[in-house]
């Protein structure tokens, strides 16, 4: 099939950019011609014939608009079998829902501000623009075909948006399974803990995420606080505004048993040195750390408002929170992973098996076939 796939360029290591970086290097193995129309920041990939867009950096506004006017201009120069956008805007056969709904998040956002700020929120003309192209994705007439990559986040969709059950589907994310091995841990473990200045013999607790507030980081670092534990750690890696965390760790008087590394490339060094991994987020459609970790041999501390937590078996490779700002129930968490050990690191690589990149690609096949002709 001839694919047109409209994304963000790949120049952060995130989960998101991950995923669909792997996905896309599967429809190519899978013999796929696929076109991928991205930002000038895309680098070349194998067997991928890259179409650079037209967008102006700045501000975001100009960003979401010139990206959603320049992907439909160049996508109608050719003819395709089926165009997929992870992108919001306004040309699509396929809309991978990879980012959840925005007016999801909003929502989730707006009770975390004091009642003074959220009109501003849901005024700022950025917001107001992703949600205009949110509501035509969301619209029968707008997209043919859904996919959300969690049951949540179908369900999220047709509450908000009444998109018709027969039209959304769920596709699971991939993941690199040789890339994120409990065999990591030989070779990686001692020298990370070491660099970091951690105890050969300590519990460490591994934070991977970017977007601190809506990954839980804060209600994470007090419930780590309330372990009488003092010789475990928690290690944080990614991109955020560390100072306020920081800061709360010092009150807490667990400052110099938290880590911060900032984002980081070679992440599954950092799987390798830990014990465990938590992501106790207040919004994730999915969250890739989740399958990563499980995929590293690592039990995970999920929250029930994350997609990936459909991945984590509660008490059996994971622990998962019904409130993810329950600070106690945090701590109740991570005392079950750290009690679960090696029982729990046995089972977490088994449940990540079924979640290839090759997998995944061929549900979307299958998906591309079942649309018919454009």
């Amino acid at each position: 099939m001839k694919l047109a796939i409209i994304c963000r360029a790949f120049v952060f290591h995130g989960g998101l950019e991950n995923a669909t970086a792997g996905l896309i290097g599967a429809l190519v193995r899978q013999k796929h011609e696929v076109h991928l129309f991205s930002t000038r920041g895309q680098q070349e990939i194998p067997g991928v014939r890259l179409h650079r867009l037209p967008v102006i950096g700045a501000p975001s506004l100009a960003r979401i608009v010139s990206f959603a006017l320049a992907a439909k201009a160049a996508v109608s120069r050719e003819r395709f079998d089926v165009v997929q956008s992870h992108e919001r805007t306004l040309v699509q056969d396929v809309y991978r829902a990879g980012e959840g709904c925005h007016r999801a998040y909003l929502e989730v956002k707006a009770k975390h501000l004091g009642a003074l700020l959220r009109p501003a929120l849901w005024a700022n003309p950025s917001h107001r623009a992703l949600l205009s192209l949110e509501r035509k994705i969301f619209s029968p007439e707008g997209t043919r075909r859904i996919v959300a990559i969690s049951r949540l986040g179908k369900a999220e969709i047709q509450r908000l948006y009444g998109f018709p059950d027969s039209r959304v589907s769920v596709i699971y994310n991939g993941v690199d399974q040789e890339r994120f091995h409990p065999a990591d841990r030989e070779p990686y473990r001692a020298e990370v803990r070491e660099a970091l200045g951690v105890p050969q013999n300590a519990w460490v607790v591994l934070f991977v995420g970017s977007g601190f507030e809506r990954k839980g980081l804060g209600p994470l670092i007090e419930g780590f606080a309330l372990m009488k534990d003092r010789a475990s750690r928690l290690v944080v890696v990614g991109k955020g505004n560390e100072a306020p965390y920081r800061a709360w760790a010092t009150r807490l008087g667990v400052a110099e048993r938290v880590s911060w590394l900032g984002p980081r490339a070679d992440i599954e060094r950092y799987y390798a040195a830990a014990d465990a991994v938590a992501l106790p987020a207040l919004y994730e459609p999915f969250g890739n750390v989740h399958l990563e970790a499980l995929a590293s041999g690592l039990p995970v501390l999920a929250s029930s408002r994350a997609g990936g937590s459909e991945v984590v078996s509660h008490g059996k490779n994971g622990w998962i929170l019904d409130d993810p700002e329950d600070v106690r129930a945090i701590r109740e968490g991570l005392l079950a992973l750290r009690d679960g050990g090696q029982s729990w690191r046995d089972v977490a690589r088994a449940a990540a098996i079924p979640f290839t990149f090759e997998a995944q690609a061929r549900f979307f096949a299958d998906l591309y076939r079942s649309l018919g002709p454009r």
